[in-house]
């Protein structure tokens, strides 16, 4: 069976470009009949908000979308990224990294990547004998990072199911790219006086691989915000000998404030309990959110079921959607 996954983050609340890019995703899943996993992608401890894996489940089910298995969370399944890095490792498909963020934008030679991070000149790339070599050197755990191929085998194209042919040179556009992060926390002794290990937290470029292929996820929806990530994912899949489960993958464009850069707070709060506290039904926010599908103006909804007779792919903008402070008074008019 077709499997697709909803995956929040719980770094923060779920705003309406959230929203919208998992409705799209419920629609389509729920229209064609594949079985949808919910995976809470709660890796990046430090900016992990307490009670928003809640917030976010309570969030969606308020919208009427519904899953047929989990919640899963990210951080019990250690274990299985690790196994995945130790073969990376062990193929020599990955090497210790001791570079800051610092140092890498003032060597990387090459223009900044379309996500805002400076393509890595590898600087790294075979100066360590052993990961043991490197924490030395630095004077803490390094990080990990893919070691991108050279030539044709560092191009990747794919058939994205929304937006249509793409091809990336990963070596030069993307660079060698971090696929676990070394962290501090782990050294020194424990509450009892022993001694501890270094801890590294896996990265989600190779997370989320390892997870899509564990979970038997065939079809991948979401923000066009991560597609330069795909080609980086699809290097990986390669790379673990998995390439029989990479999936189709759907970028949509984003929802995007008057000023054409993504919701944030600088657009004022978007968040959907934002909404839901002012007393926002969930088929005023549905309303709202089937007009930036491209979806006719039928009969108001009350939860997302109502959309599905009317949801179409093809229908979906192909540019971004501007969120105004008419969409906004719209709402809590409602």
């Amino acid at each position: 069976m077709r499997t697709t996954r909803l995956a929040p983050s719980p770094t923060g609340a779920l705003h309406l470009g959230n929203a919208r890019t998992f409705l799209v995703n419920w629609l389509l899943a729920r229209r064609v009949g594949w079985r949808i996993v919910l995976r809470i992608e709660d890796l990046d401890g430090p900016r992990v908000k307490a009670g928003a894996d809640r917030q976010a489940v309570d969030d969606l089910r308020w919208l009427g979308i519904d899953w047929d298995e989990g919640p899963v969370h990210q951080t019990p399944r250690v274990g299985i990224y690790d196994r995945a890095i130790e073969k990376l490792l062990a193929g020599g498909a990955a090497y210790p990294c001791v570079c800051s963020r610092k140092e890498v934008e003032a060597a990387a030679s090459a223009p900044h990547a379309e996500d805002g991070a400076a393509v890595y000149p590898g600087t790294c790339r075979g100066r360590f004998r052993s990961i043991d070599d490197a924490r030395r050197h630095g004077g803490r755990e390094p990080a990990l990072r893919f070691a991108v191929p050279t030539g044709e085998a560092g191009v990747v194209e794919f058939e994205d199911g929304f937006g249509g042919r793409h091809r990336t040179n990963v070596a030069r556009e993307l660079g060698d790219f971090v696929i676990a992060k070394g962290m501090e926390t782990g050294r020194g002794r424990s509450a009892t006086g022993t001694a501890t290990q270094p801890v590294r937290t896996p990265a989600y470029q190779l997370a989320v691989v390892v997870d899509d292929a564990d979970m038997g996820v065939t079809d991948v929806v979401r923000g066009d915000d991560l597609l330069d990530s795909t080609p980086r994912q699809i290097l990986l899949y390669r790379a673990l000998g998995i390439m029989d489960r990479i999936p189709t993958y759907y970028h949509l464009p984003l929802v995007v404030g008057p000023d054409g850069r993504r919701l944030a707070k600088r657009h004022g709060d978007t968040r959907l309990s934002y909404y839901r506290e002012r007393g926002v039904s969930p088929g005023r926010v549905l309303e709202l959110l089937a007009k930036w599908c491209g979806m006719p103006p039928d009969a108001p909804p009350r939860t997302a079921g109502d959309l599905l007779a009317s949801f179409e792919l093809s229908n979906v903008p192909k540019s971004q959607v501007v969120f105004s402070a008419e969409d906004d008074a719209w709402l809590r008019a409602g």
